[in-house]
Order: structure tokens, then sequence, then C-alpha cells
């Protein structure tokens, strides 16, 4: 592990990490849970959680070409994705950063895309936190709709389910199993 990487656990650990009774998406309930934005949206978590997940990118890249945009489903991504472009252009790094509402808007620019997507772009899907792989997954079938390579899901932290037990997931960017293609 990075100390990056490192960095970005002990961060989760101490501002993310809750105990008591909690009632997750699926209905389940659990002992603990991850408030990722927690760290997401603090000026030092932010910036681990960005270089953590350049580090991931630049990784992928190595074997499938350049990933040239980062987003997913709003709210969950959009403190990640903008976040980590932002980091990623004061660096010399241009990434291009998109939300994808949860519903279609029918007024002004019209459809669930906003933001910098294009067309063709090589995209990792960011999230804050992943359980199930769900909003990856709806965020990659929007994706292919826009035209654009879903290449990998990201999530600074992972609350367990199917995406495995709970971890900082950079560097581990895709849930087993899930291979996108265009």
């Amino acid at each position: 592990m990075t100390d990056i990487r490192e960095a970005l656990v002990a961060h989760l650990m101490e501002h993310s990490i809750r105990t008591g009774e909690f009632t997750l998406k699926s209905g389940r309930t659990s002992t603990w849970f991850c408030d990722a934005k927690q760290t997401a949206c603090r000026p030092d978590g932010i910036l681990l959680v960005a270089e953590a997940a350049l580090e991931a990118i630049a990784a992928l890249e190595v074997d499938g070409g350049p990933i040239t945009a980062i987003g997913g489903l709003t709210a969950g991504a959009d403190p990640v994705a903008f976040g980590i472009a932002a980091v990623a252009a004061a660096q010399g790094r241009h990434l291009r950063s998109f939300s994808i509402r949860k519903e279609t808007k029918d007024h002004g620019i019209e459809g669930r895309l906003a933001g910098a997507l294009l067309p063709g772009d090589r995209v990792a899907a960011g999230e804050d936190t992943a359980t199930r792989g769900v909003s990856p997954l709806e965020a990659a079938a929007v994706l292919r709709d826009l035209a654009a390579v879903p290449a990998a899901a990201l999530a600074p932290g992972v609350r367990g389910g199917a995406c495995g037990p709970p971890r900082a997931l950079w560097g581990e960017t895709s849930r087993p199993g899930w291979r996108p293609t265009p």
C-alpha cells in the first residue's frame, strides 16, 4: 500500500467510519457505516482522495489507454470527481468531470448529463463509497448511451456487500467480474 493510500485509509477511519445501527440502501442493517463524503468534502481529505485516485488511474492507463474523464451519479460521485479533476488540473493533467443526474432534465440543457463528458471519452466512474456497485453500474449504462467508454469504477471507500470487505478501494479499481465494454 502506498503512503497516500495509507493516509487515505487513516483519514477515512478518523472522519468517515461511524458505528451504531444503520439501515443501508439495500434495507439490510449494519453496526457501522462509511460516510466517505466526510473525507471527500474536507480539504485535506479530497487531496488524499485525488492523489490516490490519480495513482490508480495512472495504473489503469498502462494497460488500457488514457482516462479522459471522471464522474458518475450525482451526489455520490460529485465531490470525488470534481476534486480529482481539480487536483489533476493543478498538476497539468486534463481530466474532464461530469455528473449524471438521477432523472432526465426536461428543460434548459436536457438529459441526464451535466458537465464536460464527450463522446468517446474513456471514463473512470467515481463514487464516494461503494457497497454493491450498483451506482457505478448504472453510471456505466448511461455512459454507454452517451457514447463514452466506462473503463473503471473508483471509490475511496467500500462498505462491503458485493464489493467485498470494507477497504480503501483506490488501486482495486473494479469490482470482481465487472469488465465494462463499450
